[in-house]
């Protein structure tokens, strides 16, 4: 399921900002908040909560396509993810000296 929301709402950020560094911001914020939710989640949570943002919260976008995906294409996902991110900071340098 959390596969199906990732995907439809890259579908709405690409539909909507008709850009492919929307895109990549989107999956990238995504990820990032992804991880800051497992942090909290593993220093804050035990119990039952932890057990419910557990099942219910992905860890991050690998996780996601790890579970849905096997051998060679997940491999061949996971390097577009890596690739998305060399792009993603490909971003932020160029607005960084820009600014700087």
């Amino acid at each position: 399921m959390d596969l199906v929301i990732f995907v439809v709402l890259c579908g709405i950020v690409v539909l909507f900002f008709k850009k492919f560094s929307s895109f990549i911001y989107f999956v990238a914020m995504t990820d990032i908040f992804l991880r800051i939710v497992t942090f909290i989640k593993i220093q804050l949570f035990k119990g039952e909560i932890y057990a419910i943002l557990d099942k219910y919260v992905p860890a991050n976008i690998p996780a996601i396509l790890a579970n849905y995906s096997e051998g060679i294409l997940y491999t061949i996902l996971l390097w577009l993810y890596v690739i998305g991110y060399i792009i993603f900071e490909t971003y932020i340098f160029k607005t960084f000296f820009r600014k700087g």
